[in-house]
Order: C-alpha cells, then sequence, then structure tokens
C-alpha cells in the first residue's frame, strides 16, 4: 500500500490586494514614463495615444490610480484584504501630506479659481493643517493611501476637464519666469504618479515595516533610473547635434577628419577645425596628472603611514575637503594673481597645468588617502616579519594593493579637470589658432639652470572649452556658430570619454595584476 502523495513545489498565492497594488505600480512607471518624455519635449500635447490626447492618456491612467489606491485602502480598513499596517503612517509622511495638500490647494484656489491673497492662503493652510491632523492620526493604510489616491483623482479630473490645459500660464510674482500647461501638467502628473506609486508599493507588502521598505526601495530605483536616463538622453542629444558637423568632409580612403585635423583659419574655403584645442587640452590634462597626483599620493602616504592621526592629520582633511569642494574660478584667480606674474606676465599653457593640477590634488590625496587605508593590516604585518623595511612594504606590497583606488580618484578627477572653463579663461586662453602647441619639439637645453626651456609652455594655448566657450558666447564664426558649437561640444565628450576609458582599463589592468 502507497502512501506517496503529490505536493506542488510552486503554490501561487498572490492575493487580490498584491495583484492591485502591482497593477498601481506598474500603471504608474508607464505614466511617469511618458510624464518625463513629455516633460523633455521629445512628445507633445499634439502626441496622440490610442486615439486620445497625450495628457489626456496620462490622466486616465493616473485616474485608475487613483481609484487603486483609494480601494487598497478601504479595502485593507474593512478587512476585505489581509495587511498589517501601524497604527499610524508617521508625522514625515503627515507633514509631507501636509505640504502637499498646502501647495496643491493654493495652486487651484489662486492659479485655476483667481482667487487673491485673503481667497487662497486660509483654504492652503486649512488644507494642509486637515490632511496632515488626519494622516497622522489616521491608521497606516488609510493615512498611506487616501491622500495619494484623492490628490491623483483631484489632478487627472482637473486635466480630463479641460481645467489644466497646455494654454494655461503662470508667472509667479517677482519673476520674469512663466510656467506654461504644457511644462506644468506632466510635471504634476509626474509628482503624483510618484507619491501614489509609493503608496501602492506600501499596500503590496501589506503596510508595516516591510511595506515602507519596499516602497523606500521603489523611489531610489526609480530616481537611480531617472537620473541615468536623463545622463543617456544628454549624450544622445549632444551625439544627434555634434556629429553631423563633426564629420564633415570624413573620408576613410584617404583618411580625412577635417573637423578634427584642421585648426581654425578664418578661411572660408577651409573647413575650420579643433585639432589645435584637442592638443592643448590633452596636454594640459598631462601636464595636471603629472603636476598633481604624485605630490597627492605622497602625502596621502605620509599622512597614512607615517604621521600620527591626530590633530595635524584632521586638519589636512578639513583643508584637502575644503579645497576639494572650492569653485574652479577660484584656482584661477589664485593662478591669475600668484602664477602668470612670476611665467612671464601673460596667459601661458604651463599655468593651466599647474592650476589643474592643483584642483586635481585633493581629490586625489582623499580616495588614495582611502585606499591605502582599505589595504588590510595583514599585508603590512606580513611584509614586517619578513624583515621588509617600512618603506619597501609600502612600495612594495601596500601601493600595488591600493593602485586601483588611486587610480580611481585620478579618473574622477580628471573627468572634472578635462572640462572647465573658468580657470582657462583666466590662465591660459590663446584665442583660435591654426596651429597646436608643439610642447614635445620646443624643448631645448640650456647652459643655465633649469637648464632646460620649452617656449610652447610659456605660450597661451586653445582648449576645447575655452573654443566652446568662445564660439557660442563671442560670436566667433556667425554663420555656423551653433554647428561648430555642437561638434565642438561633441568632440569635447569624446575625449573626457577617453580619458575616462584609459583610467578605467588601467584600474582594471592593475586589479588583475592584484588578483592574479
Amino acid at each position: 500500500m502507497s502512501y506517496t502523495t503529490d505536493t506542488e513545489l510552486i503554490v501561487d498565492d498572490t492575493s487580490t490586494a498584491e495583484r492591485l497594488a502591482s497593477a498601481v505600480v506598474g500603471l504608474g512607471l508607464v505614466t511617469f514614463t511618458f510624464s518625463l518624455v513629455s516633460l523633455a519635449r521629445v512628445i507633445t500635447e499634439e502626441t496622440t495615444i490610442l486615439g486620445i490626447g497625450l495628457y489626456e492618456f496620462l490622466a486616465v491612467g493616473l485616474l485608475l490610480m487613483g481609484i487603486g489606491t483609494l480601494t487598497l485602502g478601504v479595502g485593507s480598513r474593512v478587512g476585505l484584504f489581509s495587511t498589517n499596517p501601524d497604527q499610524t503612517p508617521g508625522l514625515v509622511t503627515a507633514a509631507l501630506f501636509g505640504i502637499g495638500g498646502f501647495a496643491i490647494a493654493g495652486f487651484v484656489a489662486s492659479q485655476l479659481l483667481s482667487f487673491d491673497t485673503l481667497g487662497w492662503l486660509p483654504i492652503a493652510i486649512l488644507t494642509g493643517g486637515v490632511t496632515f491632523t488626519g494622516v497622522a492620526l489616521a491608521p497606516e493604510d488609510i493615512g498611506s493611501t487616501l491622500p495619494p489616491g484623492v490628490a491623483a483623482i483631484g489632478v487627472a479630473a482637473l486635466v480630463l476637464g479641460g481645467i489644466l490645459t497646455p494654454e494655461f500660464a503662470w508667472q509667479p510674482e517677482g519673476f520674469s519666469a512663466t510656467l506654461t500647461g504644457s511644462m506644468a501638467i506632466p510635471l504634476v502628473l509626474s509628482v503624483s504618479t510618484l507619491v501614489t506609486m509609493w503608496a501602492g508599493a506600501k499596500a503590496y507588502e501589506g503596510y508595516g515595516s516591510k511595506g515602507r521598505q519596499t516602497a523606500a526601495y521603489l523611489l531610489v530605483g526609480i530616481n537611480a533610473v531617472s537620473i541615468i536616463a536623463v545622463l543617456v538622453a544628454l549624450l544622445l542629444f549632444i551625439t544627434s547635434k555634434g556629429i553631423g558637423p563633426a564629420f564633415q568632409g570624413f573620408s576613410l580612403v584617404p583618411f580625412e577628419w577635417p573637423f578634427v585635423t584642421n585648426g581654425y583659419s578664418f578661411r572660408p574655403e577651409v573647413v575650420n577645425g579643433v585639432f589645435p584645442a584637442i592638443m592643448g587640452t590633452i596636454w594640459l590634462v598631462i601636464g595636471a596628472v603629472i603636476t598633481g597626483v604624485p605630490v597627492a599620493v605622497a602625502a596621502a602616504i605620509f599622512l597614512t603611514e607615517y604621521a600620527e592621526q591626530g590633530r595635524f592629520v584632521g586638519a589636512v582633511e578639513i583643508a584637502t575637503n575644503g579645497l576639494w569642494s572650492t569653485p574652479s574660478v577660484v584656482y584661477g584667480l589664485f593662478g591669475y594673481a600668484f602664477l602668470i606674474p612670476r611665467l612671464g606676465g601673460t596667459t601661458s599653457l604651463i599655468s593651466g597645468m599647474l592650476v589643474l593640477g592643483f584642483m586635481l590634488m585633493p581629490l586625489c590625496l582623499i580616495t588614495s588617502r582611502e585606499a591605502i587605508k582599505a589595504v588590510p593590516d595583514e599585508y603590512r604585518d606580513a611584509s614586517a616579519a619578513l624583515g621588509v623595511s617600512r618603506w619597501e612594504t609600502i612600495r612594495s606590497v601596500v601601493l600595488p594593493a591600493a593602485m586601483p583606488g588611486i587610480l580611481t580618484g585620478v579618473i574622477l578627477g580628471v573627468g572634472r579637470i578635462a572640462g572647465e572653463t573658468a580657470p582657462i579663461l583666466l590662465v591660459m586662453a590663446g584665442g583660435l589658432r591654426d596651429d597646436a602647441p608643439n610642447v614635445l619639439g620646443s624643448f631645448e637645453f640650456t647652459s643655465v639652470p633649469p637648464f632646460v626651456a620649452n617656449d610652447a609652455l610659456l605660450e597661451s594655448a586653445p582648449a576645447l572649452p575655452y573654443q566652446l566657450y568662445a564660439t557660442i558666447t563671442a560670436g566667433v564664426s556667425a554663420e555656423n556658430a551653433a554647428e561648430f558649437g555642437w561638434a565642438t561640444a561633441f568632440i569635447l565628450l569624446v575625449v573626457v570619454l577617453s580619458f575616462y576609458a584609459l583610467g578605467i582599463a588601467s584600474r582594471i589592468y592593475f586589479r588583475r595584476r592584484l588578483n592574479a
């Protein structure tokens, strides 16, 4: 006789509340994405989806989300859904909803209903106060879903009812800017969608600490994806604008790329290019790295391995953090006041190298210290047990282990200094040129200290950030200034990304050597 029974390994225990909450979040992701794309004007109010206007489509989605959110909250309170809410959503949630209620009520009363200050201000204060009190005293399921649901339905009603239209315009008192309906509608829709998705994510986990955690993860994830999307969109936008002018006259056989290989000649029959500016930017970065990185790494070694961890080290850390956050124009003013009078009295390439090297030092020092401190003490102890001196331990053990972290700081620093414009304007800018700085070919040995001379380092030189600035703001090449500017921005982007790629490749190389 067999007593064998069949047991399901996978049990579908997804509840109705979870399905409804998933639908709210999923619909919210669609609505939020279209709202952001509309905010960037990739699609406009003229776009139609499923036969209806864009804003009406998004408003319908928000309306369904609001109804679903209210259903989740009320269903939890009456026992329709199995949940475990806390006694209250918390004072922070209540305060945020109160501020939101104040803002929405004030906006509707003042702009859409045309109340004066004595009319809309009491309404806004009353709405905000009632919202705060109600949310603070309500159970978590009601306090977390009722305000977002009501707000979502209200915003959707304003759009679907024709009250908030693309023709709407709001110019705040004392400001010259005007907020139009084509910007206000997607902005309001995206914010309301985010809050409603937050409520849906809490309801999906049945509220409580797990619900708050899931809702927080959702917002953090959306924020991260949005930031990446903005960066990608920025890169694609610059590429789409600049790649055409940058590749004008390009050919592989024979190889010709006038925009990259030519200088700026002011001759109409020649395609103007940015080769001198490219070389100036490359020499700037090389000089800054040579100037700043060795000093920063040496200082990091001393502070971490030799100096006593006391007030002196603490003061250096404070000063370093302050220098890293100092605006770049301050470094430029320092170079203008201190370096230029001592280096021939005129702008020069070496002044730019030194100033950018000073800018690079703080970040390299901070990251190098952290990388060296992260090396396990067991490495140092094992080396000391073999009778190796401290310096040999640092040179042969600590630095190779810390090299990936040090290179990370160099990569971040180079990414900042390569696109700096303010210091270059003050200490190096030399206008638009037809010839590149010939640094290597200008070295000469002399019979007097320092026994070497280089006229190219003491002359002004162009750089891509300055050339972009001059093209757009100074009216240079007025006939095609926009095209030349976008092409210059594209080449600058390629150069900076190339520096990043070189640094990342070096970091990968040292990391593989470390793990070999």
